[in-house]
């Protein structure tokens, strides 16, 4: 019954985006080394793992910003993100990113500005006039942000939930018709498992080169967890028996791999970017066990933490697990893309920006 509804919401975005492609309607060509980093469906297919290991690589050779929209921030505009922020006035996920790189006070100290704006295309320029040197600048979910033309454009796609096998809103969950991955310069397959065999790997590079453009590189990633991290420094180490407690969007593959290592009573699962509440954390109270303790995401961490400061809520027994991204094969030909499609071939250190 969505079907007709499917084919005119992609249809609508296929206009859109010709309007785009053939320069009838004008986007921003930054002359500092940009990076889009998205994908073609709603809900989560990684990004903000993948973000974190761009900006990790990128630093070593010079400073770095990360621009996102600050997806459910109660500001509004252009925002750099600094120590009196919260996720209300910049989103969990710019967060949880400046809360990782930022390495002293101030605009954002050390070589990594994290920022917020929902209009890319008025926000880089003010990033250029913060400073001129940008080893690269890094865009969170702005695959679909067509006022921006970036040198790289990077696609996710969820193993579990392949874009070739899905349909535009509302009938499936991508955002645009398949054929958008053609604008893709490179393809990451996330969430992989680590088995993965080569040859489901071949099958996949062939249904992804259907929509793709000839000879674009695929790639496989999974997730690996570190050991869990206490809320509060002077803590035990986390307890076997453990409360999950998830606000993201898939959390099926880190349910699976807490119930592999831990002993797990109950999993609180919340909607993606919940904004957790003192109800909340009455809730996640009462489930835990005499002997249990509380394990979480570090998104959900750096939203948990403040509010059981505020509450003045025991949190000695609130863990989260860290997260970072591995490849399964490829990740020195990915660096050497990174690296090839630098600022040296995108005029570096330029304030100026191009339109086309």
């Amino acid at each position: 019954m969505l079907k007709p509804l499917s084919w005119l919401y992609g249809g609508i975005t296929d206009v859109r985006n010709l309007l785009y492609d053939s320069g009838v309607v004008s986007s921003l060509r930054p002359a500092t080394y940009t990076i889009a980093v998205g994908n073609l469906t709603v809900g989560g297919t990684g990004k903000t793992p993948h973000v974190d290991y761009l900006v990790n690589l990128l630093k070593q050779t010079g400073p770095v910003a990360t621009l996102s929209r600050g997806y459910g921030r109660r500001t509004r505009g252009f925002r750099i993100v600094t120590d009196a922020d919260t996720a209300d006035t910049v989103g969990d996920e710019p967060l949880l990113l400046y809360r990782k790189h930022a390495e002293k006070p101030g605009i954002n100290g050390g070589d990594v500005l994290v920022s917020v704006g929902e209009k890319r295309a008025e926000a880089i320029p003010k990033l250029l006039t913060i400073r001129t040197d940008w080893r690269a600048i890094v865009l969170d979910d702005a695959f679909q942000h067509r006022p921006v033309r970036p040198q790289l454009n990077l696609l996710l796609t969820d193993y579990n939930r392949p874009f070739y096998d899905d349909e535009p809103f509302p009938g499936g969950r991508l955002r645009e018709r398949r054929h958008g991955a053609r604008r893709a310069d490179v393809v990451l397959v996330t969430k992989c498992p680590d088995e993965l065999e080569v040859s489901e790997q071949q099958a996949i590079q062939q249904r992804i080169r259907v929509y793709s453009r000839a000879g674009v590189p695929v790639f496989f990633t999974g997730l690996r967890y570190g050991s869990p991290v206490s809320f509060v420094e002077t803590s035990e180490k986390a307890g076997n028996r453990v409360v999950l407690v998830s606000g993201i969007a898939r959390p099926e593959p880190l349910e699976q791999y807490v119930k592999t290592h831990f002993d797990l009573v109950h999993h609180l699962r919340f909607a993606d970017h919940h904004r957790y509440t003192a109800p909340d954390l009455e809730r996640i109270v009462r489930v835990l066990p005499a002997d249990g303790t509380v394990l979480t995401t570090e998104k959900d961490f750096v939203k948990l933490a403040p509010l059981l400061a505020e509450t003045g809520a025991d949190a000695s027994r609130f863990h989260y697990l860290p997260i970072e991204i591995t490849f399964l094969s490829g990740e020195a030909e990915f660096k050497k893309i990174i690296e090839q499609t630098g600022p040296d071939r995108f005029n570096r250190g330029s304030v100026g920006v191009k339109k086309s």
